[in-house]
């Protein structure tokens, strides 16, 4: 028997996208047979009790989605089963490992990373770190690099490093591997991804939810730690690492770690000029009255709700072309997109009469509130009006899809979460879009240098009004380099 423990079953991350997940994918007829979804937690609640609660979180993200069916509930139902348990007590786990058995078991920890050593140690002694177990670890692991690494040889003392899977949801998006069909499997595109082609990317992820009572967690780690250091460091390796030979696991990491090790280090002396701290203050975020984040914590605090980075890759690909990523509480739009500006052409032969000037083609790739791609390109306004514009070709993942009978679009399918394809891929063992622990360590390795620039340099949060695109220092970042943020102010 194959089993899926849920460790923190009853908590936040698990009603709302891992259960749900599991759900969808029932109702798809993916689940491996006879799989078990077992949730552990401290709760002293019985499996019935559970269950309820459980058919409670599924049913309303499932009607929302015009997907749900009680012949679907109940096959689900009938693999779910939950235990109490101290996750970092052996002897609490041993009813867990009875349960379970000897088949496979893929262990998900969806609790606070401060207690993933302390879990592994106990499972390792209860039997459940056995050579057919796997355990996903969700971010973000530590808060720099000697805490990862802390964590981390804990992990790794009970899990060989292909046993275990560090999860980045963002990886599981659709448009996310898209870009690895887009880039390498179309001979229009791989040709220009260099500096010979692209002027600068940028990466945003913006989102308009402040932190409120989650201030002590964001106090101790701030939008540098996380959302920049995995994320957005993601999205970058990907869009700028090197073909790999194949699609094996290790053949993409390798190519992503590459990236990381060639990105230069930020000095002290440069942090004012390559790096913006914002931290919001009050104003109005979706058309509501927000507090700034002093408010919501109740003191003053020099954490930053944004950052904006401006990251240079020494290698022979990317020489001079900068990566600007922003990211930031309380900004007027939920967005996360990879903007790929390209050089303008070298010489315009349209710019005398009224055609108009030729602009610079950009592709852009939006992974939410959509999940498209788009192609800017210069044609000529259609009609006796000789002047150019420069138009968006649509490469939608939204859109319907040829209906093999008419010729018409179907319905476009339903947009997954992310989790969905990062459980499967667990359970089957395939770490492809999976974090390596080498990968980790250069992220924070490239973050604990942006921290301590800022320390050294004594670089503090510039104030910007929620539901506003952050400071005023964030737009000189990219002017000073006569270049604009893609997104304007609403």
């Amino acid at each position: 028997m194959a089993a899926l423990i849920l460790f923190g079953g009853g908590g936040d991350l698990a009603m709302r996208m891992l259960l749900p997940s599991l759900y969808f994918l029932e109702h798809d007829g993916l689940l491996p047979e006879g799989l078990k979804i077992i949730g552990a937690a401290r709760s002293e609640e019985s499996a019935d009790d559970y269950i309820a609660k459980v058919h409670e979180a599924v049913k309303a993200r499932a009607e929302a989605d015009k997907v749900w069916d009680e012949a679907s509930w109940s096959r689900m139902k009938a693999r779910l089963d939950y235990l109490a348990v101290d996750a970092t007590s052996p002897e609490s786990l041993k009813p867990l490992k009875d349960k379970v058995g000897d088949g496979e078991v893929t262990s998900f920890l969806a609790v606070s990373p401060s207690l993933y050593a302390r879990i592994v140690t106990a499972m390792k002694a209860a039997g459940l770190a056995e050579k057919n177990c796997r355990i996903v670890l969700e971010k973000p692991v530590g808060r720099d690099l000697k805490s990862f690494l802390e964590i981390d040889d804990a992990v790794a003392h009970a899990f060989s490093e292909n046993q275990v899977f560090r999860i980045d949801h963002y990886l599981g998006k659709e448009t996310v591997q898209n870009l690895i069909a887009l880039r390498f499997g179309n001979t229009i595109f791989e040709p220009l991804w260099n500096n010979l082609s692209i002027d600068h990317v940028q990466i945003t992820i913006g989102e308009t939810v402040g932190v409120g009572d989650r201030w002590p967690y964001y106090d101790e780690y701030g939008a540098l730690r996380d959302m920049l250091q995995n994320h957005m460091l993601q999205l970058l390796c990907l869009v700028a690492m090197e073909p790999p030979s194949d699609l094996d696991p290790d053949s993409v990491r390798n190519e992503k770690v590459k990236v990381l090790r060639s990105l230069r280090p930020i000095t002290p002396d440069e942090a004012e000029r390559v790096t913006v701290r914002g931290q919001y203050v009050a104003g109005v975020s979706e058309g509501k009255p927000a507090k700034g984040y002093d408010e919501e914590r109740g003191q003053p605090s020099d954490t930053e709700t944004f950052v904006a980075v401006r990251a240079d890759i020494d290698n022979w690909r990317w020489a001079g072309v900068p990566f600007f990523m922003r990211t930031g509480k309380r900004l007027p739009e939920k967005r996360t997109e990879i903007v790929i500006q390209f050089k303008p052409v070298p010489h315009s032969i349209f710019d005398r009469d009224d055609r108009g000037e030729v602009q610079a083609n950009r592709m852009i790739i939006e992974l939410q509130p959509e999940e498209d791609i788009s192609l800017t390109v210069m044609n000529k306004r259609p009609g006796l009006d000789q002047r150019m514009q420069l138009q968006p070709i649509k490469m939608s993942l939204s859109w319907g899809v040829p209906n093999s009978g008419d010729g018409k679009s179907a319905a476009p399918p339903r947009r997954r979460i992310a989790y969905e394809r990062l459980l499967l891929d667990a359970m089957a063992g395939d770490s492809t879009l999976f974090v390596r622990r080498d990968e980790a360590e250069q992220a924070w390795k490239w973050v604990d240098e942006v921290s301590e620039a800022w320390a050294e340099s004594g670089l503090k949060p510039d104030d910007y009004v929620a539901g506003t695109w952050g400071p005023d220092s964030a737009d000189m970042l990219m002017m000073r380099t006569g270049r604009d943020w893609n997104t304007t102010d609403v």
